[in-house]
């Protein structure tokens, strides 16, 4: 036991040690780059898409056409622009954020639960019709009883069906997710 305590003496001690040797290093090194960098002359031109766009583009000649083949009429350029164009699918796809997903699921979500609770409440009507259904005798009642009953099981049945899709829908909306590349935290 005590040469356990001693050893964690030691690293402890090297440990505290060490940390401002550190600190003072990286002291140091941040001074030499604010030094390399006043050294630096004035940044080199920078070109963006801008610059690109007011070059004029090379000129080459038109492709031979193939012997039978129909010419393809030439586009002539407008100085006008287009009418509303159609945004790339890339854009679609980027107003497709978190509040999106995670609204999405979270309606599928409580829609299923939503009919999940629905669904248990209609079959403790449908034990309780079946009770009261034994425990009467005159038939008029029980064919009142009986009818009751098979409403709610037609009911029943509707809802679980339901209850399925909606799981099926939640499933289709995380593969959906996936494929899109949503992270999985988004869906939560």
């Amino acid at each position: 036991m005590r040469s356990k305590g001693l050893a964690f003496a030691i690293v402890g001690l090297l440990i505290s040690g060490a940390v401002p040797l550190f600190a003072q290093s990286l002291a140091d090194l941040a001074k030499k780059e604010e030094e390399r960098r006043k050294k630096i002359p004035e940044p080199a031109k920078v070109y963006t898409n801008k610059d690109l766009s007011s070059a004029p583009a090379p000129s080459t000649p038109p492709a031979a056409p193939a012997p039978g083949a129909a010419t393809p009429t030439p586009e002539v350029p407008s100085d006008t622009p287009k009418e509303k164009e159609a945004p790339p699918a890339k854009e679609k796809d980027s107003a497709k954020d978190q509040a999106f997903w995670a609204g999405r699921m979270k309606s599928l979500r409580d829609e299923v639960s939503r009919n999940e609770t629905y669904a248990e409440a209609l079959q403790t009507r449908i034990n309780a019709l079946q009770t009261d259904f034994v425990n009467r005798d005159d038939p008029a009642q029980r064919s009142v009883i009986e009818r009751n009953r098979q409403k709610a099981l037609g009911e029943l049945a509707r809802l679980n069906k339901s209850i399925a899709d909606g799981k099926k829908s939640i499933a289709d909306l995380e593969e959906e997710a996936r494929r899109a590349g949503v992270p999985p935290g988004w869906l939560r």
